[in-house]
């Protein structure tokens, strides 16, 4: 699809398993993170060009009991500690039929994100990987754009506003040329940002 023009976003948001880190269903195993080749690069130059970052991530593991809060808690602080630190931190423990409005594809997670992170919604943007995400953006009235994996639905890519190919293309989508990220993310990569 066509990139939309606009301003830069103020704040990024990102969807947790699937777009940051590979996504293992119902993880409650921290020593399970692995984060996506890019991610830790994209985030880097993010916070340096001073933009604030973080996570919203449905969590239903919780409500099925297949997870505790406790387990969930451990694996964010794992990506936190690889690839963090974020700004702010929305999860979701409700299941699909429980009604809340903080389960994406309803934009509550993304209500209370920019809360925290005290940025309008419409100035932050939203990666992620399936259409909840863009969905939830939509409805926040935020930026979105969709990075397809193995579980994206081909409808989920057509309907999407903007689709790319990675986490860093989905950024460089969202902040043009002559933005300090874009700069920051053309610039040769240090080894250690790559660990």
């Amino acid at each position: 699809m066509e990139a939309q023009t606009s301003r830069p976003p103020l704040g990024m948001l990102f969807d947790r398993d699937g777009t940051l880190v590979t996504d293992v269903p119902y993880n409650g195993d921290p020593s399970l993170v692995s984060p996506l080749p890019g991610a830790k690069e994209v985030l880097a130059a993010l916070r340096a060009a001073g933009i604030p970052t973080g996570v919203v991530s449905n969590q239903s593991g919780i409500a099925r009991g297949l997870l505790t809060a406790g387990q969930v808690e451990a694996v964010n602080a794992r990506v936190d500690q690889l690839l963090g630190p974020f700004d702010a931190w929305c999860i979701c423990p409700h299941g699909p039929d429980d009604g809340c409005e903080c389960r994406k594809p309803k934009p509550g997670m993304i209500f209370h994100a920019a809360r925290q992170l005290d940025i309008a919604p419409w100035d932050l943007a939203l990666v992620g990987d399936i259409g909840a995400d863009v969905e939830a953006a939509a409805a926040a009235g935020c930026r979105s754009v969709l990075v397809p994996t193995a579980v994206t639905l081909p409808q989920e890519v057509a309907d999407a506003p903007e689709v790319a190919a990675d986490l860093r293309a989905a950024v460089l989508a969202l902040f043009p040329e002559g933005t300090a990220v874009h700069h920051l993310l053309d610039a040769p990569v240090p080894a250690e940002a790559r660990r």
